[in-house]
């Protein structure tokens, strides 16, 4: 059988994609017809036997509306149902892949194995940014302890006990989870009408470096340095090239060329030569 048809359940395997449009991703799984108890072992031989793709995807398409039901049973996590529905289907599709009509038994029971695991591993990898579970014991916790609660709030000392002995885990296991499962997760960024005192965030406890004070008081000191310099080069030019640095240059409102000839009674050519001799006396004054 293909690959790709195990990694791309939104090909052309399955004419509508759940995450485009749901209702007529359900619309269209619904109107699948579903197989016969012969059918089904036909279209399994048919694949075991002879490979055969076409096969595959009845078998496949006709499960679709079984899948959503198994998706619909993990909609209490705060996850998209159209991405639940596509993990489901991947497994649906493993499921057919390994599928042996000579078990005796209808693909449906052996599937829902596959299509469970891989809506469980969806779910723990999304549900939350911080991993609530990561050994086989705390996933089976997880998804047990979220049935288990018949009520908002925590548990009490006899509930817990209660759920350990039911699930065959040590109390402190049972309560380890529940904060696991009452926690929230941080922003990593604070609000943007935050003050900094309000909200903690983790992004505030990250080294930064423009904090460096050694960077900044060098940097400070660079700075006034090359001012002193500066200063000290024009004051080092003729009154008439310093007006001119200071109007092309230094000013808010900058003055043209023809301006400076206007007020000078030059030309804007010898304006222009002023100018370019001034910078150069100020670059050599610099560098020195």
């Amino acid at each position: 059988m293909s690959t790709a048809l195990i990694k791309k359940p939104q090909t052309a395997l399955i004419p509508v994609n759940p995450a485009q449009s749901l209702e007529s991703y359900i619309q269209f799984a619904h109107s699948v017809p579903m197989l016969s108890e012969a059918e089904e072992l036909e279209l399994s031989q048919r694949l075991c036997e002879h490979n055969d793709i076409e096969a595959a995807q009845r078998l496949i398409l006709s499960h679709l509306r079984f899948v959503i039901k198994v998706a619909r049973g993990f909609s209490g996590y705060g996850l998209a149902i159209a991405d639940l529905i596509q993990e489901g289907n991947i497994g649906l599709m493993k499921a057919v892949k390994r599928f042996d009509p000579t078990m005796g038994v209808r693909l449906v029971s052996f599937a829902v194995h596959w299509i469970k695991a891989e809506i469980h591993e969806f779910v723990i990898r999304n549900w939350r940014i911080v991993k609530v579970a990561t050994t086989k014991a705390q996933r089976k916790l997880f998804f047990n302890l979220r049935n288990s609660k018949k009520r908002l709030g925590w548990f009490s000392q006899q509930e817990i006990q209660a759920v350990a002995e039911a699930l065959n885990v040590r109390p402190q296991d049972v309560v380890e989870m529940e904060k696991r499962l009452n926690a929230h997760d941080a922003a990593f960024d604070a609000p943007a009408e935050a003050g900094d005192d309000e909200v903690f965030a983790p992004v505030q406890f990250l080294e930064s470096s423009e904090a460096d004070p050694g960077e900044y008081i060098a940097q400070q000191q660079w700075q006034d340095n090359a001012q002193m310099q500066l200063t000290g080069a024009i004051a080092s030019l003729d009154q008439r090239s310093q007006d001119i640095i200071q109007a092309r240059w230094l000013a808010e409102k900058k003055a043209t060329l023809h301006d400076l000839a206007d007020k000078y009674q030059v030309s804007a050519e010898r304006i222009r030569q002023l100018e370019a001799s001034a910078m150069k006396k100020l670059k050599a004054a610099m560098a020195a």
